[in-house]
């Protein structure tokens, strides 16, 4: 957790009345620059820690990769300009076609705030995303039982407050993998990206669950990997709930205090 928190200075003030000068915890934010075969494809601000499987993670979603095949290697690069080690470099297989290796060099763009923009960048995101291959069954009082064992789980949000987390469940609520990000799509990235390294994508077998908003590129992140029911503690957007609809994805919203609501 070393570099993930940073200590701030802070007046603490509550109406005209200032505590004095103590420490407070923030949540790292870092930008994160992704290579291809050597060459700059995206940057992403994050909160780093588990930056291999967000590379994945990134790199499959936007279809550059479609499993842990298609990676040579995968690494962090250091340079003098950048001693936090703020890059990585992927290796792509030499058997990736020439049409994914190129669909590399479209501008891929990331940030903690938005990961996905414009009409020509939605239309080319649906291309890569197909109808779930079975839904998944989870009962109410499973679904209701999640938001708390993320809650639990998220270490750096306890210290911080300032982190968004995605995690993976199965149908009976077993907590498979969670990471945490300042950005929420990266957080999703993180925990496809770590399923994608085990060799286990697509996840047919799973349900996302993440602790903010689900909006369209969360969907399309969850849709790409194939996973066939996401949940969130917040509101889903108009065109959340529209992909979710074609892909055959079960989307839920609002589920916190016991209530959710079902999309589609």
């Amino acid at each position: 957790m070393s570099r993930r928190v940073e200590p701030v200075r802070v007046w603490r003030v509550q109406g005209a009345a200032a505590a004095p000068e103590e420490v407070d915890w923030l949540a790292v934010e870092e930008p994160l620059e992704i290579r291809i075969d050597g060459r700059a494809v995206a940057v992403t601000m994050r909160t780093p820690g588990d930056d291999l499987e967000l590379a994945a993670g990134f790199l499959f979603t936007e279809g550059v990769i479609d499993g842990e095949d298609d990676l040579a290697a995968l690494a962090m690069v250091d340079s003098p300009q950048d001693p936090q080690g703020n890059r990585v470099d992927a290796l792509l297989a030499s058997g990736v076609p020439p049409a994914r290796r190129t669909r590399a060099d479209r501008a891929l763009f990331a940030s903690s705030s938005c990961g996905i923009c414009g009409k020509a960048s939605i239309d080319r995101i649906r291309q890569l995303v197909t109808p779930a291959a079975a839904p998944l069954v989870v009962e109410p009082a499973v679904l209701h039982r999640l938001p708390q064992i993320l809650t639990e789980a998220q270490a750096v949000f306890e210290q911080t407050g300032g982190l968004h987390a995605a995690a993976l469940f199965s149908a009976d609520g077993e907590l498979e993998v969670m990471r945490e990000d300042i950005g929420r799509h990266n957080a999703v990235d993180k925990v496809i990206g770590w399923r994608l390294r085990q060799d286990r994508v697509p996840i047919s077998d799973r349900l996302l669950l993440v602790s903010g908003r689900a909006g369209f590129e969360i969907v399309q992140k969850a849709a790409v990997a194939g996973i066939p029911m996401l949940a969130a503690v917040g509101a889903p957007s108009s065109l959340a709930a529209q992909l979710a609809a074609e892909v055959g994805m079960t989307l839920i919203g609002f589920l916190r205090d016991g209530r959710y609501n079902r999309y589609g």
